[in-house]
């Protein structure tokens, strides 16, 4: 996994309302940390139904760091008024696993496709800015399954290498849990493995 892979930025947490006016229009901007399509779609139903009267819930989203969904949506406005900008927002900000819905509420005066856009860019660059950026790191998570008489043997190796366990279960059958940088990762399964009767699954995540 490359150093670009290995770290991204993304939002620790949701942010807004932040309201921006234009010709007395209103334009509130909110941003949600979203790790999956469903996550975004389940934000989205939920401020359609906070915002039941608004003239337009538009939105954007950059979502997954290797395998990357993109969308915007107008809702309505002229074509690439809305969405656009606001993904564009998402997209100079370097952030991902991000949604960013402006919610507009029209004031009687038309703003034009320049003055939309401009709009909405502006509501949704002030909702980023507001909000608080954090890098998150891709760990490996390894897991391991053996019986009691190998206990010994895997606590020794987990010690001399002092690795990080999140979870275990001592019985007859054990489970442990490991957590490992990337880039040593394969060379501990391998050792790991190497202990008689101990069976070794890895899988990426984030943190």
């Amino acid at each position: 996994m490359s150093n670009q892979l290995n770290n991204f930025k993304t939002i620790s947490g949701t942010a807004g309302p932040v309201l921006y006016r234009e010709k007395k229009s209103r334009f509130i901007g909110y941003a949600f940390p979203v790790s999956s399509v469903e996550a975004a779609d389940q934000q989205l139903a939920s401020l359609r139904k906070e915002h039941a009267d608004a003239t337009h819930v538009c939105y954007g989203y950059r979502i997954g760091i290797v395998n990357t969904h993109l969308r915007m949506n107008d809702d309505g406005e002229p074509a690439y008024t809305a969405g656009s900008p606001i993904l564009g927002q998402i997209t100079s900000a370097g952030l991902y696993d991000v949604l960013v819905c402006v919610v507009r509420y029209y004031g009687g005066v038309k703003l034009g496709v320049g003055g939309l856009s401009k709009a909405y860019k502006e509501a949704a660059k002030g909702v980023l800015e507001s909000s608080a950026v954090i890098r998150r790191k891709a760990v490996s998570l390894i897991r391991l399954q053996f019986q009691y008489p190998q206990l010994d043997d895997v606590m020794g190796f987990i010690s001399q290498n002092r690795l990080k366990v999140t979870s275990q279960q001592m019985e007859l059958d054990c489970t442990i849990e490991l957590v490992v940088s990337t880039e040593k990762s394969e060379a501990f399964c391998l050792r790991l493995a190497s202990i008689g009767g101990v069976e070794v699954q890895k899988k990426e995540v984030f943190r």
